[in-house]
């Protein structure tokens, strides 16, 4: 079975071999973060470890793409959003909105969840399960929106 760097390394190669600059930019950039993670660790990252390292690279971008905006730096912006883009190429298929509600309401009942004080154990569930398939800050407000002050 492929594992998902290989993938990245295999797309890195097409990208090199096509001439497409900007997506094999941000493929390097994906595997320099991978490299640095697993010299600083000294380990082996498998796919769910590379994911996560996606996941936090697309934060960042979705971060930057909010500050660039603020400051009317529209083009700077656009650059960001382009890399999203590509790193999402890699995480697994995002969850629509139904599906998100569904596993909120599933972890406030899992959880005993009874008011925003309890935001903490229900994060805690779904953290895992949807890591790199949702923008956990939308998650958290909408855990918000479901428990009662």
């Amino acid at each position: 079975m492929d594992t998902l760097k290989s993938r990245i390394k295999e797309d890195m190669k097409t990208a090199m071999k096509s001439g497409d600059k900007s997506r094999l930019g941000v493929i390097r950039l994906i595997l320099a973060a991978i490299k640095q993670v697993e010299v600083d660790q000294r380990i082996e990252l498998d796919d769910e470890q590379v994911v996560l390292v996606l996941d936090k690279m697309q934060k960042q971008r979705r971060e930057s793409i909010r500050q660039y905006r603020d400051a009317a730096r529209e083009d700077l912006a656009a650059i960001e959003e382009a890399e999203v883009v590509v790193i999402q190429d890699y995480l697994p298929q995002a969850l629509t909105d139904a599906e998100i509600e569904g596993m909120i309401n599933a972890a406030v009942l899992e959880s005993g969840a009874v008011s925003v004080k309890d935001m903490g154990k229900v994060m805690g569930l779904l953290k895992a399960r949807m890591q790199g398939r949702a923008d956990m800050s939308v998650v958290s407000v909408k855990i918000k929106a479901a428990l009662p002050a």
